[in-house]
């Protein structure tokens, strides 16, 4: 168990990765602006993205090479400097591992995490210096795409690179929401384009063994499937 010292961003996922290990998402332990700096701290495991082998040992294992499998920091860790990574997935084709990290009060960011990078919170706020006002940006990891808390958006809702085969066009694009907004969008590279306007808060997607992606309505408890406009 990890101890949370505030009641917001404490976590939001686990899941299996293609190597078999298993990552868990952790936000900065809450309050506003993560105030013991904790994303950064190299000896807590809030702020992170936890990686493990739960098939090694009793309760589990380090995979050996995590960043500080030999010392200079938690062995958990895979990746630091995250605020709230809510949701996280894998490229089912690649192995890619994409995260939403819920920002502060301005950016709200999509990461490509890589092992051992820091992502910048509370340096950063997506490509914003956050604290300092003058920041250094040397050894941070900038998100591979970002956007302001503008037209009702305030929080993302990561999601899944599409590679189901119902919707040809999607293919290999990374679907992600705005919980506030409802809207979905599709990344391309660092390009985001608008694919649905709904009126749901979005929290969380799926993705079942076809690919096929899937949206959570919270509001309701509904679990909606995303299909082309062309589907009878």
């Amino acid at each position: 168990m990890v101890a949370q010292p505030f009641e917001n961003y404490n976590g939001g996922m686990l899941a299996f990765g293609p190597d078999g290990y298993l990552y868990i998402g952790l936000g900065d332990g809450g309050s506003h602006g993560d105030p013991g700096n904790r994303a950064q701290h190299r000896r807590l495991l809030q702020g992170k993205i936890l990686r493990l082998d739960v098939n090694g040992a009793r309760p589990y294992a380090i995979p050996p090479d995590n960043p500080f499998a030999d010392g200079g920091g938690r062995p958990e860790i895979y990746a630091m400097g995250l605020r709230n990574p809510w949701r996280f997935s894998f490229d089912r084709r690649t192995g890619a591992l994409f995260a939403g990290d819920v920002g502060e009060g301005r950016i709200e960011e999509i990461n490509r995490i890589i092992r051992g990078r820091n992502y910048g919170w509370r340096i950063m706020e997506g490509s914003l210096c956050f604290r300092p006002a003058n920041c250094r940006r040397t050894g941070l990891t900038l998100p591979i795409h970002e956007y302001r808390h503008n037209h009702g958006r305030c929080s993302v809702t990561g999601g899944y690179v599409y590679r189901g085969r119902a919707i040809r066009g999607l293919t290999g694009t990374y679907l992600f929401a705005d919980f506030c907004s409802g809207e979905i969008f599709g990344l391309r590279g660092r390009v985001a384009s608008l694919l649905l306007d709904t009126t749901l808060p979005i929290a969380s997607f799926g993705e079942d063994e076809a690919g096929e992606v899937y949206v959570v309505n919270l509001r309701e408890g509904a679990i909606y499937r995303i299909v082309s406009a062309d589907a009878s």
